[in-house]
């Protein structure tokens, strides 16, 4: 999704004669953008200052032989917080970010000082790239900042997370049994007569729990007479399931559902135990990467997952099972695969809560075909249809969709993932057309 949409017509302006040229009057939302792209100016200068100031003060106390490093550090931290009126904490996030920013992501501050992206992509940054090896970094650093300069901050943290996890999908299955050792569940106490339960636990899992969970809530909530909010009545269903152990206590729509979770893996991984190089990490819908052990493990299983298969070089979709086209169910199924999130610009509602929407209105000619369809969340499926913006699909795009606004910006949301588009080849055999490029 683009940040800085321009509504001006660029032919247009070409078109003009000089001499008769009147610059474009501002509206409101550029007035907004001006103010926004000043502030990640401020931002940038903000963190060089902060970073001034520690290796001043660093410096101080070196020459006058201070050696108690940390209580000076403490002391900048004091000092920034009661001059900035923020916690210690706070001041301790802000001088290690502007640390990092300036000593080893100058590319990122470069970006944020020229008003290319925001302050709040620049901590996202930071608060994951410190984690990464630096050895990796210069793989890194240049995709994410790109990512960074055109993605709403929400999607840009969906998506430095997958590229970092694909850039390090080498280490993952070890790095993964290694979390799994230390799953447990424990209890926290709050006001009321209230406690939290939580529990730490592979994702896969915990996103199958939620996925059951809200699947026989949302049964429960449809009857007539049931008052509760879905999300009582999940807090309710879970407690039935632990303590009761069964659910003959439920309504019958609710009895019997099972998780419904999608599981991508490269074809290759099926066979070999090494991840094939250059080849996409396996990924669960709504949850991100997975270690092809696992994917592995998953595809073996039980008929709650749908498996999609992927070339392994290309990331291409080359197999879902059976034929997932003209069914419906399963059509539904692939169109929220493709897109993994709601389809509407920043949205991270999981595509298996969103409607299914046709770009082009049924009453209005269109088809329910994969190219007409797209996951949108129920609060921008009303804006796309009573809101005031054109939204379409792009030709050719592999799911993209672009929303205009009321003020005329164009804003395109690319798809998590791309199904391929099969062409003919006009030198080809005519009993060779639509068959796949690879």
């Amino acid at each position: 999704m683009a940040l800085n949409p321009d509504p001006v017509d660029e032919e247009d302006f070409l078109d003009r004669d000089v001499d008769d040229f009147v610059p474009p009057v501002p509206d409101a939302v550029d007035l907004v953008i001006e103010v926004a792209t000043m502030m990640s100016v401020f931002a940038a200068d903000r963190f060089e200052r902060v970073h001034g100031m520690r290796r001043e003060a660093l410096d101080d106390a070196a020459r006058h032989g201070v050696a108690l490093t940390d209580v000076v550090e403490r002391g900048i931290r004091l000092e920034l917080a009661a001059a900035l009126r923020m916690t210690e904490h706070a001041a301790g996030a802000l001088i290690a970010r502007a640390e990092a920013l300036v000593r080893r992501f100058p590319d990122m501050l470069d970006s944020l000082g020229g008003g290319r992206t925001t302050e709040r992509h620049a901590e996202i940054f930071v608060d994951a790239m410190v984690e990464v090896e630096v050895e990796l970094c210069d793989t890194l650093v240049p995709r994410a900042v790109a990512l960074a300069e055109v993605e709403a901050a929400g999607t840009f943290r969906r998506s430095l997370a997958r590229l970092i996890e694909t850039v390090r999908a080498q280490t993952l299955d070890e790095r993964h049994a290694a979390a799994v050792t230390r799953r447990r569940v424990h209890v926290e106490r709050v006001d009321d007569g209230m406690a939290w339960l939580m529990a730490y636990l592979p994702a896969v899992e915990a996103h199958a729990i939620h996925s059951r969970l809200t699947s026989m809530a949302k049964a429960i909530v449809a009857d007539d007479g049931e008052s509760r909010t879905l999300d009582q009545v999940r807090a309710d269903v879970l407690g039935d399931l632990l303590i009761e152990g069964d659910t003959t206590a439920l309504p019958v729509a609710a009895r019997g559902m099972k998780a419904s979770v999608v599981v991508t893996v490269p074809a290759l991984a099926l066979v070999k135990e090494e991840l094939v190089p250059g080849s996409e990490p396996a990924s669960v819908e709504g949850v991100g990467l997975i270690s092809h052990a696992r994917a592995r493990e998953l595809c073996g299983g039980s008929d709650g997952w749908m498996r999609v298969l992927t070339h392994p070089e290309t990331g291409m979709v080359i197999s879902v099972g059976r034929d997932r086209y003209r069914p419906p169910p399963e059509l539904r199924k692939l169109v929220r695969w493709r897109a993994d999130r709601c389809m509407a610009p920043g949205c991270g509602m999981p595509a298996s809560r969103c409607e299914i929407d046709h770009s082009i209105a049924w009453e209005h000619g269109g088809r329910t075909a994969l190219w007409n369809l797209c996951p949108l969340c129920k609060g921008h499926h009303r804006v796309k249809h009573h809101g005031g913006w054109t939204v379409r699909q792009l030709e050719g795009s592999g799911g993209s969709l672009e929303w205009i606004s009321p003020t005329g910006r164009r804003y395109v949301v690319e798809p998590a993932r791309r199904v391929p588009v099969f062409r003919v080849n006009e030198v080809a055999d005519a009993d060779a057309v639509g068959a796949p490029p690879f």
